[in-house]
């Protein structure tokens, strides 16, 4: 019945264009008319072939929390400046600052490995619903019911990755009315090739973040090596660039408003399918709080930073995250209250049931399944403060986020594979390895304690019967600030965690090693990571329970519809299809839809974050356009608005016209879309998207990259020869 539906759905057009996140599998199925209309000029097979694994989504790229996409044969991939950041961060230093004065490549050789960095390439995707739903014990309850499906997944999972260099996971669609099995080839050897400094990558800062107009350089060029053989390999001089058999090639052309683009990538979390309550729960508490507790941190971190230039660099990488999602939540607020989403979903809510009163019987099921599942939202709402927080835990403090992370994986270790926790199976080990390595360019030990005292500090203001147990344990019930202050000094200064070699020492302890070594900051994780895992053991049973109930809600929704459904996000490899257009964001106000060189000059102030490179100002103040111009705008062209539905995870994206050229970089959303992942406004669904033209005249015009154009295939402009006088 599941298939029938999903069949059924996708016989009609989209209610918007722009609208949905599609599968590969998805995009297969809806109308090759429909599609030819909104502007794509390919046959739909030629995106994605089922049966080779082939077609332009192959040519998109999973670069771990963010997307990318081959640009040449010989492994060049483009993503945004953040995606980047960590291999920038690497290595940056006091004395060789490439963050601020940005990174160029000459030849291979000067490239820059990235520690732990990867790429995914897809493969292939295939539906394993029945395996998973056979896999539960009749009569299970939802505890049961979750370690059932979550060893069936591993199982399918391990049976997949047999293949070297292979990357597999179980994908849940509609909280479970599809489960698709993604496989991957997996890259390991991911080198810096082009990073624009920073005054480019992050122009306009925070104070245009999630804003438009942007003038933001938001792009960076990475290279994926292999073996020699064509097999994926760690670092070794020896490896070579990856031959890559799908690759966008770069319009020179570009974008003008009303285009046909399409936006490919791994977006990854969005909340369509929450019940109207749920969404409530987000509006009142979760969100305040990620501002609350994040606006706190950024707070602490930025002033500890200003006192010490390495521990800037230090916190940078998460300072710019924690900017990122706090300003996200505030967008997420004012968006959900604009656009009166959770009323809508309450009054789409109503109508389904209403809809599905009168089918009486068929749907008895459904309703059911709804009001179980407001029951278990209820009851979750109970410990929300103290969940949170502890939740929390792992973006705050270095230190207590990395014991935490030692004391998880020796308890872990010691059970079989399968049966650990998803993020600590064999698997993950090399990918915790690099990260226990590259967390110590990120230590900061006056900005960790200060981090730290503030968990503590709201811990300790917890009500009765939601305590965090380590924290009473180790520091008290009460708050004493000087007593915190003293017994935080006490665990930094007897702790080996931030040290590198002996952290690594630690990742192949026993419990009882770990225990033994009395080492306090390693005990408050310990107890801190006993918490964490009970708190999971509760969320393993709602989650069980949601797998049960919401496929039965979903079902009904999607059969009421009448229309194609794109399921949530989650960090699966979708295609969007959008149009270039600008939007009304208030009354009596009219945004257009591109931005330019010019635009970003009249923003400079000469002070951060409006303070444009001396070499990208002096090149642009001597209209030194080259071939980049826009005939029309008279300009370079920097970004531009498209109403193609994203979401985080999309950063990096490749945003791509109809014959199939990558024509920009989506890096962000517009602030009044930022609620978008709870439901799509066509007024005001609008991505952000640096033009290609922009990157292909700073590495023309401003960086002289020659060789790096060359391989692109862009033919460099010819100088301009001044007439003699």
């Amino acid at each position: 019945m599941k298939k029938t539906l999903l069949l059924l759905c996708l016989v009609a057009a989209p209610a918007f264009a722009g609208e949905g996140k599609w599968t590969p599998q998805q995009v297969l199925e809806l109308s090759p008319a429909w599609l030819k209309a909104q502007g794509l000029k390919l046959p739909p097979n030629k995106l994605w072939d089922p049966k080779r694994g082939t077609g332009l989504l192959a040519g998109t790229v999973n670069t771990g929390g963010c997307s990318g996409s081959f640009i040449s044969a010989s492994g060049l991939i483009i993503t945004n400046h953040h995606c980047a950041f960590s291999i920038i961060q690497e290595h940056s230093s006091p004395q060789r600052d490439l963050i601020t004065g940005g990174f160029l490549a000459k030849s291979p050789s000067e490239e820059l490995p990235g520690k732990g960095s990867r790429v995914q390439v897809p493969r292939a995707f295939t539906d394993v619903t029945a395996q998973i739903n056979a896999a539960v014990p009749a009569g299970a309850d939802d505890l049961a019911r979750y370690k059932a499906v979550d060893r069936k997944q591993k199982e399918l999972v391990a049976e997949c990755e047999k293949r070297p260099a292979t990357r597999c996971q179980v994908a849940t669609f509609d909280g479970g009315v599809n489960y698709t099995l993604v496989d991957a080839v997996e890259l390991q050897d991911v080198r810096l090739v082009y990073a624009p400094p920073r005054a480019v990558g992050e122009y306009g800062g925070e104070e245009d973040n999630w804003s438009w107009p942007r003038h933001t350089g938001d792009f960076s060029i990475i290279r994926a090596y292999t073996a020699p053989d064509g097999s994926s390999a760690t670092y070794s001089d020896k490896n070579v660039p990856y031959k890559a058999e799908f690759f966008f090639p770069l319009s020179t052309e570009g974008v003008k408003p009303g285009d046909f683009v399409m936006v490919l990538g791994y977006p990854g979390m969005t909340y369509r399918t929450l019940l109207a309550d749920e969404m409530a729960e987000r509006q009142a508490r979760y969100y305040p709080r990620i501002r609350d507790v994040l606006g706190e941190a950024i707070s602490l971190l930025e002033a500890e930073g200003e006192k010490d230039p390495a521990g800037k660099i230090a916190v940078a990488s998460q300072l710019k995250s924690l900017h990122n999602v706090y300003k996200n939540a505030d967008g997420q607020l004012t968006g959900m209250r604009r656009g009166q989403l959770v009323e809508k979903q309450r009054a789409a809510e109503t109508s389904v049931v209403a809809w599905a009163q009168k089918g009486g019987a068929k749907w008895t099921d459904a309703l059911q399944a709804r009001e179980e599942l407001l029951t278990e939202q209820q009851a979750s709402a109970k410990t929300f403060e103290r969940d949170f927080l502890l939740a929390m835990s792992g973006r705050l403090a270095l230190g207590p986020s990395l014991a935490t992370k030692l004391a998880r994986l020796s308890t872990e270790r010691a059970k079989p594979d399968l049966e650990r926790r998803p993020e600590y199976m064999d698997r993950e080990l090399p990918r915790i390895k690099d990260g226990l390595e590259r967390a110590q360019k990120n230590v900061f030990i006056a900005a960790d304690k200060a981090l730290l005292h503030a968990f503590v500090k709201r811990a300790q203001a917890l009500k009765p019967d939601e305590r965090i147990s380590a924290v009473d344990t180790h520091f008290g019930k009460a708050y004493v600030e000087k007593d915190v202050t003293a017994k935080i000094d006490a665990l930094y200064a007897g702790t080996k965690v931030l040290t590198l070699v002996e952290r690594l020492k630690m990742a192949a302890e026993t419990p009882a090693q770990l225990a033994a070594r009395k080492d306090p900051l390693l005990a408050f994780g310990m107890d801190l990571a006993k918490d964490q895992a009970a708190l999971e053991d509760t969320r393993d049973r709602r989650q069980g329970a949601a797998s049960r109930l919401r496929p039965a809600w979903r079902a009904a929704v999607m059969a009421q519809a009448g229309k194609p459904i794109a399921p949530d996000a989650n960090s699966t490899l979708r295609v969007s299809f959008g149009k270039v257009q600008g939007y009304t964001p208030r009354d009596g106000a009219v945004y257009l839809p591109q931005t330019t060189l010019t635009g970003m000059l009249q923003k400079h102030t000469g002070e951060e974050p409006f303070n444009a490179p001396p070499k990208v100002r002096a090149t642009a103040e001597a209209k030194k356009f080259g071939p980049w111009v826009d005939p029309k705008l008279k300009d370079v062209p920097v970004d531009f608005l498209s109403d193609a539905d994203t979401t985080g995870g999309n950063s990096g994206s490749p945003t791509v016209n109809g014959k199939g050229e990558l024509v920009g970089v989506n890096f962000d959303r517009v602030w009044e879309n930022v609620a978008n992942d709870f439901g799509y406004n066509p007024d005001v669904a609008r991505n952000v998207n640096v033009d290609v033209r922009y990157l292909l005249w700073n590495l023309d015009q401003v960086e002289n990259a020659d060789a790096l154009l060359r391989e692109l295939n862009i033919r460099k402009s010819p100088p301009v020869v001044k007439e003699a006088r």
